[in-house]
This record gives C-alpha cells, structure tokens and sequence, in this order.
C-alpha cells in the first residue's frame, strides 16, 4: 500500500490485506445494510428514552391522572407498546443480520459479527460443520451457526465459492458442477 504524506510517498509494511482480520481471519462476506439496521434500531431506542422521559410531563399537562381508571390504563398501554415493544421486535427481527463474516482457513472456523441489543458489535464463532439449514425458508433466516439464526444475503458474497463452503453445498452430492456437465452432455449426445 502507498499512502501520500505531504507530498512524499510513504510505503506500509503492513503484509496483511485490508480484508484481513488478525483475530477472526479473512473477510469474506460484509452486509450492505448494516448501517441501516443500526440507524433504525438507534432511531427507535432514542424515541423510547425520549417517550420515557416525556411522561410525567405529558400525565402532569394533560389532566390524565384524574380520569377513569379505563382511560389511563389504555393511554398507558398505547405509550407502553410504542415505547418497549418495537424495539423489542426490531432486535429480535435484526439480531441475526450479519454485517460481517470472517473465515479462519487453518481451522475452518467462521466468525459472524451483528448487533447486540446495546447496539454494539458480537462476534459468534462456529465451525462450518454447525452450519444447519432450515428445511423451510425462514424470513429473517438464511442459516443456523449452532442454534443462533444468521441472515446473509449470497449475492453479497464476493467469491461465491466462500457462500458455497459456508453453506456446505461444496461438500454435498447434490450441486456438483462437474456431475451437471455430465448430464448435461448425456442429454444432448
């Protein structure tokens, strides 16, 4: 890598690719939408702290403590439904989403980075033979590492054999290329 500094140029030494990761190795597959989903899920927690705030001011100007017991616990339902349950949801909707994923070839282990619920980074560590996929397509699910469900989009995979690998399809008898070929020429022959 060269790197201009006041006009004179710097080499790094650095051997390693700007892919790389020293801890979890190779970066191999990084989601398109990880800003979004961590704007999102910002903007709602915000709003919560916000509305949790806001209340006894809005019970104190309104006059709501003096009305029917019906009343308040409706008003307080509404509030309680915006203020906790959706970010409850958008977490348990986004927990999975992978904003990066690492591969370590020496041990064949992947390393999957989301959000965690204070909005800051986990990382899960499986092998590839944890990866399960469900026998019904899930919404928010692409596979299983362990029992924590992951969301990848394939198409963001730069070398699709890693997506294969990952997946397991370079292992199975099912999608061999080579077997397809075969076919393939049987049928025209």
């Amino acid at each position: 890598q060269v790197a201009s500094f006041q006009g004179v140029a710097v080499r790094s030494l650095s051997t390693s690719s700007p892919h790389d990761h020293p801890e979890h190795g190779r970066l191999v597959y990084k989601g398109n939408l990880a800003k979004t989903v961590l704007g999102v899920k910002f903007f709602s927690y915000s709003t919560s702290v916000f509305n949790l705030f806001m209340m006894p001011y809005i019970m104190l100007k309104s006059g709501i403590g003096v009305e029917s017991l019906l009343v308040q616990a409706a008003f307080y339902g509404l509030i309680g439904i915006f203020t906790f349950v959706t970010p409850v949801t958008l977490h348990i909707l986004t927990k999975g989403y992978v904003i990066r994923l690492y591969y370590k070839d020496e041990v064949d282990t992947y390393t999957a980075i989301t959000y965690n619920a204070i909005l800051t980074e986990k990382a899960t560590v499986f092998h590839q033979k944890d990866v399960k996929i469900p026998d019904i397509t899930k919404m928010f699910t692409t596979f299983y590492a362990k029992t924590k469900s992951m969301l990848v989009n394939p198409t963001l995979f730069p070398n699709p054999q890693d997506y294969n690998h990952l997946m397991g399809y370079d292992k199975s008898s099912f999608f061999k290329f080579e077997d397809l070929e075969e076919v393939k020429e049987a049928d025209e022959r």
